[in-house]
């Protein structure tokens, strides 16, 4: 409502002033940096009509008494649906995958490719948990961690990596020194951080929110 009065005592004034304000409207116009974005590297909105699977890999050597690929694929289809326009109704339930996984003897042995396949997803998100580490400090009931991840995002009928451009994948790592709201919370905290700063990527992101505190990717941390 602000913008439309501004802009309407501006029409009103250059009505009246001629061409000596047209620098001022120049300044008017031009984008704010609260409305700024930076450009998706893979705009998974244009790809709406594609089902989608979040596939959250947690190795065998993971020492967590807490399941992280829960949590992880929870934060990330949350996110996909609120910030990157996927449609909920095209992403892969959990429950779905998490009876595959169980029914299937040689899941391990499958392909992120070949599982995408069996759920019938056009794509695959695949998440690989690389490194996890969640510690109580001392039994003061504040617990700090870090999570690291690399993301790729696959075709499923061609087997063609979409995103990155990297190689290797997409490597983010999230981290906090104290939460004190308990162990699930602290969890949940490096889950929804991991999730928010992989699929920043898929969508065109506010650049005003692209950056989080726990975001520890470009930091020796």
């Amino acid at each position: 409502m602000k913008k439309l009065t501004v802009f309407i005592v501006l029409a009103v004034v250059l009505s009246s002033g001629g061409c000596k304000y047209a620098p001022l409207v120049s300044l008017m116009s031009t984008e704010s940096y609260h409305e700024r974005k930076i450009t998706a590297e893979y705009n998974l909105a244009e790809h709406a009509e594609q089902k989608l699977l979040v596939l959250v890999e947690q190795p065998g050597w993971l020492d967590a008494d807490v399941n992280i690929r829960y949590y992880l694929t929870k934060a990330i289809n949350k996110n996909l649906v609120a910030r990157a326009e996927v449609v909920a109704e095209k992403l892969v339930p959990y429950s779905g995958l998490a009876e595959f996984r169980s029914d299937e003897p040689n899941f391990s042995l499958l392909s992120p490719i070949e599982v995408g396949s069996a759920l019938d997803a056009n794509m695959v998100l695949l998440v690989a948990i690389e490194d996890y580490y969640l510690d109580e400090m001392g039994g003061s009931g504040y617990y700090g961690g870090f999570l690291v991840v690399r993301s790729v995002l696959f075709d499923t009928a061609t087997g063609e990596k979409l995103w990155p451009e990297s190689a290797r994948g997409k490597t983010i790592k999230v981290g906090f020194d104290a939460e004190r709201r308990g162990k699930l919370a602290a969890v949940a905290r490096l889950a929804a951080a991991c999730a928010f700063c992989t699929t920043r990527y898929l969508y065109d992101c506010p650049k005003n929110k692209f950056r989080i505190i726990e975001d520890k990717t470009e930091v020796g941390w």
